[in-house]
């Protein structure tokens, strides 16, 4: 198990509890998507699960260990990706390439080989156009695929990824799920999208008061396609979470 947590329970400074009691876990290679409405939860368990938020009570373990302290979060931070819900929150050099390059060299690789391994990278997501280009002049859609460039980059074995496809055009959508199943990587995803996560996880969990419950396969999700005048369009009549 690569991650498991128990019983987690956490609350924003005077405001009512967002998680009563969690319990989750994430093996090797599983595709999980947790799906529920703004404010329940998902993107806290995401910080938590990273050590960037202290749940009030609970248990969390990563890799078979506890983690409790800022250094034994530190340790395994370099096995898990976070790729945040603003783009802009994890792009803050220059260009795209030495926004890649970043995590790299924070860990002590050497400039070239970062630079290598960051034009590898682009490459693979065919980005390599992008390069040299300045990152805050890039569009929505860029930022998000390059700021998911930064995270593959580092060769995570588990990624975490908070509302990837938000505000994105279709064209974007479709790039990153071909990405996603393309890599061998378990995650979670957190998402209000139903189609996005039934292209994209196996399982699927909700948030509802606090707690989450698994529904099963992503595959059961309300998705469908209509024949229009257009053509073939994707139609969906996912529901909100109450």
């Amino acid at each position: 198990m690569v991650i498991e947590l128990e019983d987690i329970c956490f609350a924003y400074p005077r405001r009512e509890p967002v998680l009563k009691g969690v319990s989750f876990r994430l093996q090797p290679r599983e595709k999980i998507g947790l799906i529920g409405p703004n404010g329940s939860g998902k993107s806290t368990l995401l910080h938590i699960i990273m050590g960037l938020l202290q749940p009030s009570s609970g248990t969390v373990r990563l890799f078979g260990r506890q983690a409790r302290t800022e250094k034994e979060f530190r340790e395994v931070r370099t096995r898990i990706g976070l790729l945040f819900q603003n783009a802009d929150d994890q792009l803050f050099s220059p260009t795209v390439l030495e926004d890649v390059a970043f995590g790299l060299l924070n860990m002590g690789i050497k400039p070239s080989q970062a630079k290598r391994d960051a034009i590898k990278t682009l490459e693979e997501l065919h980005l390599e156009r992008m390069a040299d280009r300045v990152t805050h002049h890039l569009s929505g859609g860029e930022k998000k695929l390059v700021a998911l460039a930064t995270v593959l980059v580092m060769k995570p074995e588990i990624l975490l990824l908070d509302e990837p496809t938000t505000g994105l055009d279709e064209a974007t959508d479709q790039r990153i799920i071909e990405i996603l199943n393309g890599i061998e990587a378990g995650y979670v995803i957190v998402s209000h999208e139903y189609d996005f996560l039934a292209l994209t996880t196996r399982t699927v969990y909700s948030f509802r008061d606090g707690k989450i419950i698994n529904n099963g396969d992503s595959s059961l999700l309300h998705s469908h396609y209509h024949s229009h005048p257009a053509g073939i369009v994707h139609h969906s009549h996912a529901q909100s979470l109450k």
